[in-house]
């Protein structure tokens, strides 16, 4: 039964999240809604064992940054793409790393099939730890579809919430495709969903740590009304005539990100 689970004697590592995508079906449908050209970085995020890397070896790119955190893969990665010029293989944890450092002023697109236990907090780092507009062009991430629905969900509905704010301040995002459990390995208890982000400035003058503390106290307590939740924000709700008596889920995108801009 061992050898029957094991794919190329590697094992998904549950600590990790891994959950290799085994349908190259998908595999070329998602390759080809990545578009590239001569001058871009691709930095794909948890390659694991390949799968969507050898078609991404097949498109015109700058340079290609593999960043894998499990070492045994990266040593296999690594032995296979050692002789090609562009292609590099870093083993790092892709919450911690410096992506700017050799991104200068260059174009850049990022891709993950992203660790479901870690998704939200990657997200969340590529829009909130950079300059903006950011080093990237356009991103291209695999969530649980849960998280996803949450990432693009809007004003007034349940799903609602400070990550689908965040996110659209910053972002338009569309979703690209569906991802059933059943092409992973091991199979997940839950779908996925593959997302596009491009960064949009129509926000630009936003304190983004001054967002994410009003999204902080208005979701917190979601269930109260934003009169209770922001009352130390009062003035502004009057100044930008927003109705006291809504709540969290209640106010738009643009009503957020005009509140963060007056702090």
């Amino acid at each position: 039964m061992k050898q029957q689970l094991n794919i190329n004697k590697t094992f998904p590592k549950k600590s990790l999240g891994q959950n290799f995508i085994q349908n190259k079906d998908f595999i070329l449908k998602l390759s080809a809604l990545i578009r590239s050209d001569n001058d871009t970085n691709i930095f794909e995020i948890g390659p694991g064992k390949g799968a969507l890397t050898d078609q991404l070896t097949k498109k015109k790119f700058k340079n290609l940054y593999l960043i894998e955190k499990d070492f045994l893969l990266f040593q296999k990665l690594e032995d296979k793409y050692k002789v090609t010029e562009n292609i590099f293989v870093v083993n790092d944890n892709a919450l911690n790393y410096n992506y700017e450092a050799i991104n200068k002023n260059q174009k850049s697109i990022i891709i993950g099939n992203l660790p479901f236990n870690i998704s939200s907090q990657l997200l969340i780092n590529w829009i909130v730890n950079y300059n903006w507009p950011p080093f990237y062009c356009k991103m291209v991430l695999m969530f649980q579809k849960e998280v996803a629905n949450r990432i693009i969900a809007k004003q007034n509905q349940k799903s609602y919430s400070r990550i689908s704010v965040i996110s659209q301040a910053r972002c338009e995002i569309k979703v690209l495709l569906d991802a059933p459990s059943n092409i992973f390995f091991p199979k997940p208890k839950v779908d996925g969903t593959v997302l596009e982000f491009i960064p949009i400035t129509r926000y630009l003058d936003i304190d983004i740590l001054n967002l994410q503390k009003l999204l902080k106290k208005s979701f917190e307590h979601r269930r109260k009304k934003i009169k209770t939740s922001l009352k130390e924000y009062g003035h502004l709700l009057k100044k930008f005539d927003i109705d006291e008596g809504l709540r969290a889920e209640n106010l738009s995108v643009d009503d957020y990100c005009k509140l963060a801009s007056a702090i």
